[in-house]
């Protein structure tokens, strides 16, 4: 791993914030190859924003861009996302 990235889990807290369930257990179903991951098992890359990719295919599954007070979430590269209630 570069120093750029991590796993799923760096974004536990911010996905915590933006939704009232646990995320890191949500399953994702990549949009591109159909592999179902756990959150945490996907590989985040920061920068100007964070991309959560498909540790499989490096399909782009979510991109987030965040301020002081709002979050922009694009899931165009989940298929479906489960998330235990």
């Amino acid at each position: 791993m570069d120093a750029l990235m991590l796993d799923g889990n760096a974004v536990a807290g911010l996905l915590r914030e933006v939704f009232s369930v646990e995320m890191t257990t949500a399953i994702g179903a990549c949009g591109n190859c159909g592999a179902n991951e756990e959150v945490g098992a996907m590989r985040v890359f920061r920068g100007a924003g964070i991309v959560l990719r498909c540790p499989h295919c490096d399909n782009a599954l979510v991109k987030i861009v965040r301020d002081g007070t709002r979050a922009w979430i694009d899931l165009r590269g989940v298929s479906t996302l489960e998330v235990a209630l």
